[in-house]
């Protein structure tokens, strides 16, 4: 799930996760939203049958491993590789396997295990809980069942099963992401990764002299972890963070989860569907920030309304105890704006849902002059990390989480990918606007470029028109096929040249019909033209058909014609 999935979780490689968590950097780094996966298909599939083998072999006197593939390109001349990666999560491995791809010889730094935050506490194993959520959500709603003719049985699980499934399938993934990296080449080096000057970097158990080498160009995509606001007390049991919670080691009764951002609607999906019940704390005045208006406004009265979910907003968990010898855990609100005491919570478990905060502590950074800003590392919009003067540090980058751009896993893949192309000659500017983030409830919920009052702002400042579209899923005919015709879908657009500003869904399978929308925007496609294109019968795609359709741009030509002003 994302961080506030705050959904919080994100995509975070944690090259030095065997470190302290509770660093000053991270504890006193504002929290940031995350979010969701987006592996790349290389981490399904090995390469093509004509790379050569992976072979192994050990570092005796640091006892660290090295995996080397005679694919990996000639070693440069002047550096002992062309790019170094620190950090082998969903950002580091998409960047290291198009640096390959590239012709580059790459080596990734892991001082954990590959795959990150997002593949071992993040949003992999999250999504494996939120599919046993669906199936007992479904299975529980005798209406839903009746109206389908089924009868069922009264549905159960096994706490232990489903835990499992949840491990079973970030181990597998894990897997795979190290086989795509060791069949494509990559030199997987194992240890804590410290930036010791320009184009160097040393790597190896913590405390140790470790091993030095060098690379042409440099990439710190070092995730980041759960933050845990203060006055909170984490046992790992009955107060928890996301990482604590995946492992469903219990299922409380009653459970408190403070922040209503995408990792907190995550986890109360699953909680409720299982049996518990469940009070959000959020520190602003609404449920669910971040997202559109409108589709929150929908979301609540959909997913949380209805559910065994009570809420307190504009309040701060200002103290959190454990349970402890037979008492339950105590929760201190005060108010949001006056920080006067406000109520008392006794609740038998309490997740932290707060967001994340990057894991740059230990980095080395100050050895190039890099300060960073409340733990992010600071970048161009190029990803070149910026030093404490404001000029750029040479062949040094930063993607993902660690410098708080976008904190998705996909966005960190992208950015890395995006830093490859750069150092490889072609000049990339990645468009944030263009990345889709999604959160995994019952309905899902996606989105991608501005909210609707975002756009406004955004319009009045630059004085344009700002238009809205929407459709709902009650008009779509596999959506009431399935008998799940509750969503909405928003478009944000200019009726002036047919731009897309923003698109926003709340339905079923939400998550998968963003793409659409998000790669119009990355490719710059007006809706006139988008409007034509043909979509199978009965799809749920009809709904973004229907959505374009239903946009009310100006004339064709005159369209074309403010584009291309808008362009130049």
């Amino acid at each position: 799930m994302q961080s506030t999935l705050s959904l919080p979780f994100s995509q975070a490689a944690f090259s030095r996760s065997n470190r302290h968590f509770g660093s000053s950097a991270a504890a006193s780094s504002t929290p940031r939203n995350l979010r969701f996966c987006g592996l790349r298909r290389e981490a399904f599939c090995l390469s093509p049958p004509n790379r050569s083998a992976s072979c192994r072999f050990q570092v005796p006197s640091r006892r660290l491993e090295v995996f080397a593939a005679a694919g990996n390109g000639a070693p440069p001349k002047s550096f002992d590789y062309d790019l170094i990666i620190i950090g082998a999560g969903v950002g580091g491995h998409g960047a290291a396997l198009h640096a390959v791809e590239k012709g580059l010889k790459t080596a990734i730094i892991e001082g954990d295990v590959v795959g990150g935050t997002c593949v071992n506490r993040g949003c992999v194993p999250s999504k494996a809980l939120l599919a046993v959520s669906g199936r007992m959500r479904e299975l529980q709603s005798e209406h839903h069942m009746k109206a389908l003719g089924l009868q069922v049985s009264a549905a159960g699980y096994d706490r232990q099963g489903v835990a499992d499934h949840a491990n079973n399938l970030a181990t597998k993934i894990r897997n795979n992401l190290t086989n795509s990296m060791k069949a494509l080449g990559v030199d997987i080096l194992t240890g804590v990764g410290t930036v010791l000057g320009p184009q160097k970097v040393k790597y190896g158990k913590a405390g140790f002299p470790g091993n030095i080498v060098t690379a042409k160009d440099i990439i710190i995509a070092t995730g980041s972890v759960p933050f845990v606001p203060k006055g909170i007390e984490v046992d790992g049991k009955t107060v928890i963070t996301s990482d604590h919670a995946l492992k469903l080691e219990t299922v409380p009764d009653w459970i408190a989860i403070v922040g209503s951002g995408y990792i907190g609607l995550e986890f109360s999906d699953v909680y409720t569907a299982l049996g518990s019940e469940v009070t959000f704390v959020e520190a602003l005045d609404q449920l669910m920030p971040g997202f559109d208006p409108e589709i929150s406004k929908l979301a609540q009265r959909v997913l949380i309304n209805p559910r065994n979910i009570d809420y307190h907003t504009g309040v701060f968990a200002s103290k959190i105890t454990p349970a402890k010898d037979g008492k339950p855990v105590v929760i201190e609100l005060i108010d949001a704006k006056t920080k006067e005491p406000k109520d008392k919570l006794e609740v038998d478990a309490a997740l932290i849902a707060t967001g994340r905060a990057p894991f740059t502590n230990g980095l080395g950074l100050e050895n190039v002059n890099v300060v960073t800003q409340r733990g992010f590392v600071p970048v161009d919009e190029r990803m070149h990390v910026i030093d404490a003067t404001g000029n750029l540090v040479p062949h040094l980058y930063c993607i993902g989480d660690a410098n708080g751009k976008m904190m998705l896993a996909h966005a960190a893949s992208a950015q890395g990918i995006s830093v490859v192309e750069q150092v490889t000659g072609r000049d990339h500017v990645l468009n944030h606007l263009s990345i889709p983030a999604a959160c995994f409830t019952h309905p899902e919920i996606s989105m991608v470029g501005l909210t609707e009052p975002q756009a406004r702002e955004k319009g009045e400042k630059e004085g344009f028109e700002v238009s809205v579209a929407k459709t709902s899923f009650k008009a779509n005919t596999k959506a009431l096929a399935e008998n799940e015709g509750e969503g909405l879908a928003k478009m944000i657009y200019r009726p002036d040249n047919g731009e897309i500003l923003g698109v926003h869904i709340f339905g079923l399978h939400a998550a998968d019909l963003i793409h659409e929308a998000s790669n119009a925007i990355a490719l710059g496609t007006r809706i006139q033209d988008i409007k034509l294109a043909v979509h199978a019968h009965p799809t749920l795609s009809e709904v973004l058909d229907e959505l374009f359709k239903a946009a009310k741009v100006e004339s064709h030509e005159e369209a074309r014609r403010v584009s291309a002003e808008v362009a130049v």
